[in-house]
């Protein structure tokens, strides 16, 4: 027969210690954010078979200015005709979308209300594995509410809507469900180090947020802009790998390439003389191993800058000048 210990003296007294300091710190942390964390309301124009209809839908969001910018994800706002917050002491309020990023999955909305209570923004390089953070949202329209994990890991990548490759992602086995998008992942002393945006279903404790960085970079561009400027050559293509014989003969430095399966007529890779079947194994000098390597160079500072594509062509490898243009987002 097993006998139970029952713990007494110091070593009760320091488990009890060590749970009222977790307590402790996610109360702390909870108290110091929920004020700012706001419910995102939207009303969109949807067509099905009967015709055009009314849907809502919603997310979290969080205030991080004091004359009223406040971040939320892409997907929670994108599209939406109409935008509602309402406050952590019920005040409602009608708001403007400042601008949004699909590539990113965020939004900057702004709210015109006085005393708002704003986050302290951190710093997401800084955060390690097994630290203790807290999501704060509104999942499944239940206000507030607040759960706690740790840092299950980092630099995780994560396809956007746009299929778009988002980087540095922050994976945590803090609870997310339905309406926690767009709500902040905070550290034990308040600062906000990511935008909650996902979890994995029906796994349980894999959860991810996009990092404040991240967040901070995008948020100032859509203030100053109202959308992200990318560049774009007009390549549709497909990760494959490379021979062997090709790899060795004109020593490259990887093993796999973009095949060109198709080149957009006038654009900038067509009017450089770039053909299908091209396998294009570099851009500007850094390698290119498959399509996510190519989407992250080709940011806002290449448009119209002269660029050097490296391609294989048969068994000729060809250097190709090129200047990309900047990418258009479809019309809404």
């Amino acid at each position: 027969m097993h006998s139970i210990e029952f713990l007494s003296g110091p070593q009760a007294l320091d488990n009890h210690a060590r749970l009222d300091a977790y307590s402790q710190a996610v109360v702390s942390a909870a108290d110091k954010v929920s004020p700012a964390v706001v419910n995102v309301e939207v009303r969109q124009r949807v067509a099905t078979p009967q015709g055009p209809r009314e849907a809502r839908g919603g997310g979290s969001g969080f205030v991080f200015t004091p004359d009223g910018f406040l971040l939320t994800n892409s997907h929670v706002v994108h599209g939406a005709e109409r935008i509602e917050v309402s406050l952590v002491d019920g005040r409602r309020y009608p708001a403007t979308l400042i601008g949004d990023d699909p590539g990113t999955d965020l939004a900057v909305v702004r709210v015109n209300a006085p005393d708002l209570a704003t986050v302290e923004l951190g710093d997401s390089s800084q955060v390690r594995v097994g630290q203790l953070v807290v999501a704060i949202g509104n999942p499944l329209g239940f206000e507030s509410s607040v759960t706690a994990g740790v840092v299950s890991a980092l630099g995780r990548s994560l396809r956007s809507s746009s299929s778009r490759l988002i980087d540095d992602i922050i994976q945590t086995d803090a609870a997310l469900n339905p309406g926690n998008s767009g709500g902040p992942l905070v550290t034990a002393d308040g600062c906000v180090v990511g935008v909650n945006t996902a979890a994995i279903r029906p796994a349980q404790g894999i959860c991810f947020a996009i990092g404040i960085n991240t967040a901070k970079f995008v948020a100032g561009r859509l203030i100053r802009d109202g959308r992200i400027r990318r560049s774009y050559i007009g390549v549709i293509g497909q990760t494959i790998s490379l021979r062997r014989n090709l790899v060795r003969f004109h020593a490259l430095e990887q093993e796999r390439g973009i095949l060109a399966l198709s080149v957009e007529p006038a654009s900038p890779a067509a009017e450089a003389g770039v053909r299908e079947r091209d396998i294009i194994v570099s851009f500007d000098g850094q390698r290119v191993a498959g399509i996510d390597d190519l989407q992250r160079l080709l940011t806002d500072v290449r448009i119209g800058a002269l660029t050097r594509l490296t391609v294989l062509r048969g068994a000729e490898k060809l250097e190709i000048a090129v200047t990309p243009g900047e990418t258009r987002e479809p019309a809404r």
